[in-house]
């Protein structure tokens, strides 16, 4: 088969790396435990595995697309590169005040993250820039010569530069790259103007930061994985999934490493999209668990909700304001440490909390026997009978269940006067309601009823865990695709090559410049494009345009989508009728008398996605006979009880299996519980309802 049909898929876990192979029209896939020190080996690993099984070579392989949580934990574990800031005079200070805010404010003893850099990293010029561009201090060459000297005294690896309102005018921040260009060599520099060209110096600061801590990281590592591919014969274009939820080549990722901070959970959203309009579905609850978080996003109408701004590790009650700000388009979802390898531990009050600690891939849960002693959940999972100890990721790593239980009576048991059973009842039940009350604050943070919604579950753990969640929840329906275990792996040969450009250049309706607004849209245009065609240079692109807009004096802004006709021949008129319609929709009417701004501009260029088969109907083809069976823990009824087991692959298009039932394949395992019902439908998917709905 020729290159172009052969696509690889490889999604680094905290736990496992995914591996899919497309080959034509058949998928292979494989999950490695990852490997800390050298990432790539994992996915050298499962490449072999995945051509072994397909019966081609490496270098038949035609395209790798990557995704990766590195930069997700190198931030909030803190292991980035010696990184300094450089700011305008008055302005050092602006990440550790962040907003003034308090995210919790009847909590008396509240206490904020700490910024990403102490003080001593941050250096500052004076210079000054007013909203509008226009300099009112000019900076002073020799001012920057000298703080560079001291930053090549000081020994930092990387410099970010994020100066007032620069997103208007950079002429000051391009001058402090040449001059760091010229005294620090090897030093890598990030500047607010490129990585976050938008208003709000805390949001922008953050980004920048949080670019040039993890860039020489991501630089290095990209540049080993390449290598290593063309090594081993993948001698082939590597792109990397971004948290916007599109693609983009291997040199923009090293660059704007930031960008990647969520690229594997956007690939489970883009996975969760696909699957959405497979079967017609508008409202789509996005599940994905692995083994070290769970991540939940919002679907409607069959596109994953989308943000400007995200937040990376909050620290309290998955409450706006606590975590870190990257501002960035990104696909909006929340993520929480409940994985299949977080740990358990009782607090001074006697209570069982579960993560965000996770024993990862080394040493693991304590039933990989590989070292770990701390119980996690994927030790109550096997405890719990949802999994089977000689068949554990395709029988690749076998569980040890005494370890499980010895682990849960010696951490959680011992102290609870609970048996191993009840203990891991409780883990489960735990970690379940962790990720049940996420999804709550999710959608009341979006003003969304989760009752009207479906769950599309997959991730290594999802699975097992879904059902629990939708009793608790008082979600009815809930679907499994086929090749859930690996879903974000396959999300990544899923999502088009794309590329968002914003800007910030505040404008009054009352004021509209029409000239000035459709330079800038042929601008960013330009700018979308160019990167889209970096990785794909003759494919058909489409560009999607949008404005953020507010009534004068409001703290936030809307996301108002633009026709390319609106675009390209903007009207103020138009833009506020569009403003004022979707305020409406949001907030039940407009608002008279009040004039409306613009803040920020967007251009989104993609490539179009191909069309989508619609699920077809299946009949009812009756319950096939189960191959084992075993006791399984009903949550719901507080009693283990026998559960039939079916191999998924054995399912034909119609098969019903009435719960408690375990379907089982190499990746992952569908737990039915009592109160649902599983039905095989005709793309392989395993839709898990209500028993009579």
């Amino acid at each position: 088969m020729a290159r172009d049909g052969i696509r690889l898929g490889a999604d680094i876990g905290g736990t496992f790396t995914d591996v899919v192979l497309d080959v034509g029209a058949d998928r292979f896939s494989t999950k490695v435990l990852t490997t800390y020190s050298a990432p790539e080996d994992a996915i050298i690993e499962g490449m072999h595995r995945v051509c072994g099984k397909a019966g081609i070579s490496p270098d038949q392989i035609g395209q790798i697309i990557h995704g990766t949580t590195l930069a997700t934990n190198a931030l909030i574990e803190r292991r980035g590169a010696k990184t300094a800031l450089i700011t305008t005079q008055g302005f050092r200070d602006v990440i550790e005040m962040r907003t003034e805010s308090r995210f919790e404010q009847y909590d008396l003893n509240l206490t904020l993250p700490e910024p990403l850099l102490p003080r001593n990293r941050r250096y500052t010029v004076a210079e000054r820039m007013d909203a509008q561009g226009n300099v009112l201090i000019p900076l002073d060459r020799t001012e920057v010569e000298a703080l560079a000297d001291d930053l090549a005294a000081a020994g930092y690896d990387s410099v970010a530069v994020g100066l007032l309102h620069s997103y208007v005018n950079d002429a000051h921040e391009r001058m402090v790259a040449e001059v760091l260009a010229e005294k620090l060599p090897g030093v890598m520099v990030s500047l607010s103007s490129q990585v976050s060209p938008q208003m709000r110096e805390y949001e922008r600061f953050n980004t920048t930061i949080a670019n040039a801590y993890i860039k020489p990281l991501m630089k290095s590592y990209l540049g080993r994985l390449k290598g290593r591919l063309a090594a081993e014969g993948a001698d082939c274009p590597v792109f990397l999934m971004h948290s916007g939820g599109g693609i983009i080549d291997i040199d923009t990722a090293a660059d704007f490493p930031v960008r990647l901070v969520e690229s594997g959970p956007a690939g489970g959203a883009v996975f969760a999209a696909d699957i959405a309009a497979r079967h017609g579905l508008d409202k789509v609850l996005s599940f994905d668990m692995g083994g070290t978080t769970a991540k939940i996003c919002l679907i409607k109408n069959r596109a994953p909700k989308t943000a400007r701004v995200f937040e990376v590790a909050r620290t309290y009650r998955f409450k706006k304001g606590s975590g870190m700000p990257i501002s960035i388009p990104v696909i909006d979802m929340v993520e929480i440490g409940a994985g299949g390898g977080s740990l358990a531990h009782v607090d001074l009050l006697g209570q069982i909390r579960v993560g965000p600690e996770s024993a990862g891939s080394e040493p693991g849960p304590a039933c990989y026997g590989r070292g770990g002693e701390k119980p996690a959940v994927t030790d109550a999972d096997l405890v719990l009978g949802k999994l089977d100890p000689d068949n554990f990721a395709g029988g690749t790593i076998p569980l040890y269940p005494d370890r499980s239980r010895a682990a849960l009576t010696a951490h959680l048991g011992d102290r609870l006067d609970m048996d191993p059973v009840e203990a891991a009842w409780g883990l489960a039940e735990v970690v379940d309601e962790n990720m049940a009350n996420a999804a709550r604050v999710h959608a009341v943070e979006n003003g969304e009823d989760l009752s009207e919604y479906t769950m599309i579950a997959f991730g290594g753990a999802a699975p097992l865990h879904a059902a629990r969640l939708c009793e608790k929840l008082g979600i009815d329906r809930c679907l499994i695709p086929q090749g859930a275990g690996v879903g974000s792996a396959i999300g990544f040969l899923r999502a088009p090559f794309s590329f968002e450009a914003n800007r910030s250049v505040f404008m009054k309706i009352g004021a509209f410049d029409q000239d000035r607004v459709k330079a800038l849209f042929a601008e960013m245009e330009e700018e979308a494009q160019g990167f889209v065609r970096s990785c794909d240079a003759k494919a058909e692109i489409l560009t999607e345009h949008k404005v953020y807009m507010r009534y004068s004096g409001q703290g936030w802004e809307i996301p108002v989508p633009l026709t390319p006709e609106q675009a390209h021949a903007p009207d103020a008129a138009t833009f506020l009728r569009l403003f004022e319609e979707d305020y409406a929709k949001l907030f039940g009417r407009s608002v008279d008398g009040m004039e409306a701004e613009i803040t920020v501009w967007s251009v989104n260029a993609t490539t179009p996605l191909p069309p989508v088969d619609p699920a077809a109907d299946v009949v009812d083809a009756g319950q096939p006979a189960a191959v084992g069976q075993r006791e399984l823990f009903d949550a719901a009824l507080g009693r283990a009880k026998p559960a039939a087991i079916y191999l998924r692959a054995g399912l034909q298009p119609g098969s019903r299996a009435d719960g408690p039932a375990l379907i089982t394949e190499d990746e992952t395992t569908v737990v039915v519980p009592s109160s649902r019902r599983a039905r095989a439908l005709s793309d392989g998917t395993i839709d898990l309802n209500v028993k009579g709905a």
